[in-house]
This record gives C-alpha cells, structure tokens and sequence, in this order.
C-alpha cells in the first residue's frame, strides 16, 4: 500500500521520507522484495533531494531505558 502512495504521487506531489534504513540495507523486506524496493527508492530519488545525517541519534542518546 505505501508502495501506491509513493506511486500515485510520483512527479505530483511533495514527499518526505526519514528512515534509519540505508537503501541498499532492508527495503526489500520492507516492501516485500528487493524489485518493489528498488522501484520504491528511483521514483523517491528521481527528482528528489537526500539528506544524510551523521552521527549520534539524539533519541537514542536520550532514550530514558538505556
């Protein structure tokens, strides 16, 4: 379903997407196999920008059950 979402929006509408996922990590389990994920991340990367964040989450660094 998110699959259509993304598909139906496709060169129509803004979208925006945050994930600890790297692209080339679990998508295919995420989007049931790697061809779906693969479609999934071209049209979300075609017209799009990608920001990387590096370093430590700040929820992780301030989660209250370490």
């Amino acid at each position: 379903m998110l699959f259509q979402v993304i598909a139906d929006g496709y060169e129509k509408r803004s979208l925006i997407i945050t994930t600890n996922l790297e692209f080339s990590d679990r998508w295919g389990s995420v989007f049931g196999d790697d061809n779906m994920a693969a479609a999934v991340i071209d049209r979300l990367v075609h017209h799009g920008r990608l920001l990387q964040f590096r370093g430590e989450s700040y929820r992780v660094k301030n989660a209250l059950m370490k």
